[in-house]
């Protein structure tokens, strides 16, 4: 009899539901170093086979929760990196400074119509149209999050053709004057469109995302307003003034 209830008639796959359990009772309630029962263990405790097991375990490794050390056993990593976020957060500095390699890869770049929500973060129009800069972040040359950066088409136009990779704040930050950011709103989502599989997750796996202003030091005008969603198995955001 296993020790874990896992239900068969749910349509969600047996090891779906284990590499959730192991993540709840064994990742979440542990710490970076320590060791989980064997994987023959573990299956007993289950009632499934090995082969179940291990595509459970896979998975948790895959997202960069667990490893495995071959004839030692499947540890627990130290996944969580502290992320903070202020009014001077930058992406690629914040990484840098606690040794953290980054990468940046533009997924699209386009003028689209703003949203309700757009416009009015950016004190729009409703009929305006803003610049739509999508970017995937790397630390450690693994999907970290994906950003979706909106600015005015006035002055900025020229972003779509100069913005490359890097940092965009860096660049906005030469062309129009030092900036800060104003508020910061924090939510557990699911992803949605092509997040999970950018961010190589499992489509029911949630995300953290932040909602934020940038606005010019001198006047305050809004400059970029971005949406961006973390894996949150791989961040605790350290929100400070």
């Amino acid at each position: 009899m296993s020790l874990y209830a896992i239900d068969r008639d749910t349509g969600i796959s047996l090891y779906a539901q284990i590499a959730e359990v192991l993540e709840r009772d064994y990742v979440r309630q542990g710490s970076a170093g320590d060791k989980l029962p064997s994987e023959g263990e573990l299956a007993a405790r289950f009632g499934v086979n090995r082969h179940t097991l291990r595509r459970a375990v896979d998975e948790l490794i895959t997202v960069g929760l667990l490893e495995r050390q071959h004839g030692v056993g499947i540890f627990i990593t130290d996944q969580l990196l502290d992320y903070r976020v202020g009014k001077n957060t930058r992406f690629t500095q914040t990484l840098t400074d606690i040794g953290i390699s980054t990468d940046t890869r533009v997924i699209r770049k386009m003028v689209a119509p703003a949203s309700v929500g757009v416009a009015r973060n950016l004190s729009l129009g409703t009929d305006d149209h803003v610049l739509w800069i999508e970017t995937l972040r790397l630390a450690g040359g693994v999907p970290f999050c994906v950003i979706s950066h909106f600015l005015p088409v006035h002055p900025y136009k020229e972003l779509l053709s100069e913005y490359q990779d890097g940092s965009l704040h860096d660049l906005l930050s030469t062309r129009c004057g030092k900036l800060h950011r104003t508020e910061s709103l924090v939510t557990a989502v699911l992803p949605q469109g092509d997040d999970a599989k950018l961010l190589g997750i499992t489509q029911n796996r949630p995300v953290l995302r932040v909602k934020s202003l940038n606005v010019l030091d001198a006047d305050n005008t809004p400059v970029e307003y971005a949406i961006t969603r973390f894996r949150a198995d791989r961040i605790q955001l350290r929100i400070t003034p």
